[in-house]
């Protein structure tokens, strides 16, 4: 997958972002090629290496958004009772970069904070998830993210029954 100066893109972790430059850097001894991102007020580095497709993805399309929306509104699947195993569950997830399984977790999560309250670090990812997922679906939708979150907000009270 290869990306240009000005393409959009979405990162794993930090979402919505925009190439503003390529570089060739060595490191240890080989030409690295790296993606400098714009993402909000900060500009992120990115390896062209193996694992660039988990990292970096074209934003969903139109279409492929409104499939991914879809799973929004589905129904959940059980993540682990225990804190941490589900911090980890969620972590290996979330390191395909597919803007799917983003949409997975999201559901997963906002079900089971309809059945008890999310600890502190379920609270902080699910508001990194929904800020990254909001952003994209602004963009790729021409929304804004109020209504965007507004929307996201619906799907997951009608999927969760509440």
């Amino acid at each position: 997958m290869e990306f240009q100066i000005g393409d959009p893109v979405v990162h794993w972790t930090y979402g919505l972002g925009k190439i503003i430059r390529l570089e060739n850097r060595d490191v240890s001894g080989a030409t690295v090629l790296y993606y400098a991102v714009k993402i909000g007020d900060m500009t992120i580095w990115v390896p062209a290496d193996k694992n660039l497709e988990s990292r970096l993805r074209s934003p969903a399309s139109e279409t492929g958004f409104k499939k991914l929306i879809a799973i929004l509104s589905s129904p959940s699947e059980p993540l682990p009772e225990d804190g941490r195993e589900r911090r980890l569950y969620i972590q290996q997830l979330l390191k395909d970069g597919r803007a799917e399984t983003l949409c997975r977790a999201i559901r997963d999560l906002a079900a089971l904070q309809h059945v008890k309250p999310l600890n502190e670090y379920d609270q902080a990812l699910m508001k990194r998830m929904q800020t990254m997922l909001v952003g994209e679906w602004g963009f790729v939708l021409s929304i804004s993210p109020e209504n965007a979150t507004r929307e996201l907000n619906r799907l997951l009270t009608s999927s969760s029954g509440a």
